[in-house]
């Protein structure tokens, strides 16, 4: 159905708005100041109860010695790699990753059980808006969310619009009465590093359409700039493998560049493809060859593209 005359100049005059108070060079200088080494101190609370018998469960607290390395920096996208590294040890584990892309046409999100599929930003959206979507430690698509860089009182702050994302780790080993996270995510420079809030809802989606929201959650992530821990490490595993997991990664947006997407015949763990993967960046790092079909392999096993969605669902992003 057309759009009216009214809607279309509306829609033209916040693309405009947004267009004249975007600074991307200076969001940029915002998402590289992520780099870094840090302690990290991850918190989870379920705040508001909102299904009767509805128990709050006990409050999470974890956290870890984690470096993020630029892996990609050009105008318009850039690359954070994060990576774990045991103190005591120097045990290193490549851990999550996120991508900024601005003003993105599309981007994946978790839309069925173990299915991301790939969808339009609405222009509105994404005009003067960075698209930040996050990656599992096998590189295997989490979520995205589209925002933009706020500057009020000199705080640099990004906040996501609602989308959709899996059960994080900490809870589908230990969950089965909800499916997915409806979330909302901030992101915020400080003088001692950065922070991630997130505004989670825990909601049971049903093959009829139907939405049960059980509990809200707020997710507290600190990371504090450090020079007590040596993530020599990380840097030399980086270092190393950095051309193996380029070559993963291209294998991912197979999938992921257009739709409709993919989805995962692994289980909920998603441990059929990580150790694999890791074994072969193991392989690389001990000068071992690993031949381009051996990765190849994996992805045959245990990825397919999604099934395509009806053209009246895959319109806009929620």
């Amino acid at each position: 159905m057309k759009k009216p005359v009214a809607v279309i100049l509306s829609i033209a005059a916040l693309c405009h708005a947004a267009s004249a108070a975007a600074d991307p060079a200076r969001d940029r200088q915002s998402i590289l100041a992520m780099q870094g080494d840090y302690i990290v101190d991850f918190a989870f609370d379920e705040t508001v109860l909102l299904q009767p018998g509805y128990e709050r469960q006990a409050a999470m607290r974890s956290g870890g010695d984690e470096t993020v390395i630029v892996v990609e920096d050009t105008p318009t996208k850039i690359v954070l790699q994060h990576i774990l590294v045991d103190a005591k040890s120097g045990h290193v584990t490549k851990h999550w990753r996120q991508d900024w892309v601005y003003q993105a046409p599309t981007r994946f999100e978790f839309s069925a059980d173990q299915t991301w599929s790939v969808r339009p930003v609405p222009v509105e959206a994404t005009h003067g808006a960075w698209t930040q979507c996050v990656y599992e430690v096998s590189d295997a698509p989490r979520y995205c969310g589209t925002g933009r860089w706020d500057y009020a009182h000199g705080v640099a702050t990004w906040t996501s619009d609602i989308s959709w994302r899996p059960l994080p780790r900490r809870e589908y080993t230990k969950r089965s009465d909800y499916n997915a996270l409806s979330v909302v995510n901030r992101h915020t420079l400080t003088p001692n590093g950065w922070t991630h809030e997130q505004f989670n809802t825990k909601v049971l989606r049903t093959p009829d359409g139907t939405q049960v929201e059980l509990a809200r959650e707020f997710g507290f992530n600190d990371y504090v700039k450090t020079t007590e821990v040596d993530f020599k490490p990380a840097r030399d595993y980086w270092q190393a493998t950095a051309g193996y997991w380029a070559k993963v990664r291209a294998h991912w947006n197979g999938f992921l560049s257009k739709a409709p997407g993919l989805r995962l015949k692994t289980k909920v763990d998603g441990m059929a493809m990580i150790i694999p993967l890791f074994t072969q960046a193991g392989d690389v790092q001990a000068g071992k060859p690993v031949p381009d079909a051996d990765i190849a392999k994996v992805f045959t096993d245990w990825v397919e593209s999604a099934p395509s969605e009806h053209a009246g669902t895959a319109d806009t992003v929620r």
